[in-house]
């Protein structure tokens, strides 16, 4: 993110929006756009590309919390929600949302750079731990792919399994490619002979 970070409230009161935009002025340098209704929301954080979205709602519902968090982009970026009350399961349905912040009790002016440094935190923490998981999902995969082409190899030529990672490998550097790109070639093209 940029050393100023782009902030877009979204807020349907005007005397709240500006409060809100007063406490963010006073908290620091922020490049501030409001949105005053929830029509088209998705579009225009699309358009202003925020690093961080703050949305002030006074009583949510879970449709309402649902759309505002998914127009708003919390895998994208982080979504602080301000509320003025909550009931049973609300905070839970607004993380499962994807929103970085989910503070009941409305917005404090005080509370509002902390809540947003939480908020930028947490969303990296989650973003990083995304990125882990996708990361090891794919290992694993070709790892699979890699230990069925090995297999492959054992039977048609009789080595062990060493050999026949050995083969992979090889063959893998004569191409100019991954041993898990040459595994997959062979297992695909044993699916079409077989």
């Amino acid at each position: 993110m940029a050393d100023r970070l782009s902030v877009i409230v979204v807020e349907n009161d005007r005397d709240r929006a500006l409060l809100i935009v007063d406490s963010l002025r006073e908290a620091g340098d922020f490049d501030i756009h409001v949105i005053g209704e929830a029509t088209g929301l998705g579009r225009r954080v699309k358009a202003l590309s925020p690093d961080i979205v703050l949305i002030d709602i006074s009583n949510p519902s879970r449709d309402m919390l649902e759309e505002l968090a998914l127009a708003s982009g919390p895998m994208e970026r982080p979504v602080a929600m301000f509320v003025d009350r909550s009931d049973d399961g609300m905070t839970k349905a607004a993380i499962e949302a994807g929103v970085s912040a989910y503070v009941v009790d409305g917005l404090n002016p005080k509370r509002l750079k902390p809540v947003l440094d939480a908020a930028i935190a947490r969303f990296h923490l989650f973003q990083r731990m995304r990125t882990e998981l996708i990361e090891t999902k794919r290992a694993l995969e070709e790892r699979k792919v890699i230990d069925r082409a090995k297999g492959m190899l054992m039977r048609a030529r009789g080595i062990d399994e060493e050999q026949a990672y050995a083969l992979l490998r090889k063959a893998a550097m004569d191409q100019g490619k991954r041993v898990a790109d040459v595994a997959q070639a062979l297992v695909t093209a044993a699916g079409l002979l077989g």
